[in-house]
């Protein structure tokens, strides 16, 4: 597969799951958001989009899909990701299957016989795995006793960084050795990792400012002295008469955002060109700093675009965030870029469990298994069975969705996938 389609296939979400560690020590933390209800209930899988490289996991003849199209071959997923141009399952055994573009190791397994990167194949890991995320070209997986394995590699505007000191690592590598992780989340190319104590831990690129602890300086490959700094996990750090605790962390495609334990304040920092991060100055934040755009609210879930954010309250309410272009706002044809956090109308009736973005389109998913879609539908990522922008959340039908009930979503670089249940089992 050429690799020169990478260059216009990006994007990364994270998974959305949260952990509570258990082990002989006192818990240290615990996260607020509510467990997910898919988490007991295993569903099946369901793609649309681009399938060029496999990521649909449709076989090598279906290059793509505008309408939700049912994976055959795998079932009792109980999370996904999709990443740049592969989608990552998680199993109700705590088993990661994977299957898509392997160019750069994003599957974590052996994919040298033909063909085999389309078909879905189980990633060895040895644990039990209970939250996975994906970037542009890499994958992580944070195992039940806090153990962070991740495989694939980082890219910057150099090309490949590779994922550790050896470059690409095309089986997984244990990343923060010694400490217990709760929560993990993935931008298209850096990894955050939330420990038990509330602080976090980044690596991969930093050029926009996303890992938070860079200087703007350094952060450009022309002036580092070595990857080391980028590659190997550290600690975010802070005046240590200030050091917040945090109790979530969400991770947009250059943009990383933290949840503040005992306030709920949001500390954001990343590319903020389009006020994505709900801060006024439209230049990238290298260091933390409190976007009070978040204040007044108890946010569950926080994602992030190329350059626009949703967010989601306790209340199932979805805001947006930053540019306006090709729909991905939500909030019509005419609106201005928003600069505040704004509520969508078209969905003011619903009330939302679940929210995704990719470059520039949006997802939610609502508490009735509904699922809504809007931003540029020239891939068919929006699984609408056209190829035209929308402007406001369009409700997403079609044969193989009609008898079932959606419980997530996520948005890769140009497929989506979808992990839903039968109606039968609805109740």
């Amino acid at each position: 597969m050429p690799v020169k389609k990478r260059a216009l296939k990006r994007r990364a979400t994270g998974s959305s799951t949260g952990l509570t560690i258990k082990n002989n020590k006192k818990q240290k933390l615990s996260l607020s958001r509510p467990e997910p209800p898919y988490i007991k209930t295993p569903g099946v899988l369901l793609t649309f989009g681009q399938g060029d490289v496999g990521q649909l996991g449709l076989g090598t003849n279906i290059l793509e899909r505008s309408r939700p199209a049912l994976v055959p071959s795998v079932d009792n997923v109980i999370d996904l990701c999709a990443g740049g141009m592969h989608t990552v399952c998680l199993s109700d055994s705590g088993e990661v299957i994977t299957f898509g573009c392997n160019d750069e190791g994003a599957l974590g397994r052996d994919t040298s016989k033909e063909g085999s990167e389309t078909e879905p194949g189980k990633v060895a890991l040895e644990g039990r795995v209970v939250q996975i995320t994906a970037g542009d070209s890499h994958t992580a997986a944070l195992l039940s006793d806090g153990k962070v394995y991740a495989w694939g590699s980082f890219r910057d505007s150099s090309g490949t960084m590779g994922l550790s000191s050896k470059g690409i690592e095309k089986k997984p590598i244990e990343m923060l050795p010694g400490n217990v992780v709760v929560k993990i989340a993935s931008g298209a190319h850096h990894l955050v990792m939330l420990s038990e104590n509330g602080q976090l831990y980044t690596c991969g690129c930093g050029e926009q400012g996303q890992l938070g602890r860079v200087t703007e300086r350094s952060a450009n490959r022309d002036r580092r002295h070595g990857m080391a700094n980028f590659l190997s996990p550290m600690l975010v750090t802070f005046n240590p008469r200030h050091r917040p605790e945090f109790e979530d962390v969400w991770a947009g495609t250059y943009c990383t955002f933290a949840k503040e334990k005992s306030k709920g304040d949001i500390y954001v920092f990343g590319l903020n060109n389009y006020n994505q991060l709900g801060l006024e100055e439209q230049k990238s934040h290298f260091y933390p700093v409190i976007s009070r755009a978040f204040s007044g609210k108890k946010w569950v879930q926080i994602c992030g675009g190329l350059h626009h954010t949703l967010a989601l309250d306790s209340d199932g309410v979805i805001y947006a965030l930053g540019r306006k272009e090709y729909g991905r706002l939500g909030l019509g044809e005419d609106c201005d870029d928003a600069k505040e956090l704004i509520s969508i109308p078209a969905l003011k009736d619903k009330k939302c469990v679940d929210i995704s973005c990719g470059d520039s389109v949006s997802f939610a998913v609502t508490d009735r298994g509904e699922l809504y879609a809007w931003g540029m539908g020239s891939t068919g990522q929006l699984g609408t069975g056209e190829e035209e922008d929308v402007h406001t959340p369009q409700l997403i039908k079609g044969k193989q969705l009609e008898s079932h009930f959606v419980l997530c979503v996520s948005g890769g670089g140009q497929h989506t996938v979808l992990l839903a249940k039968s109606v039968d089992h609805e109740n």
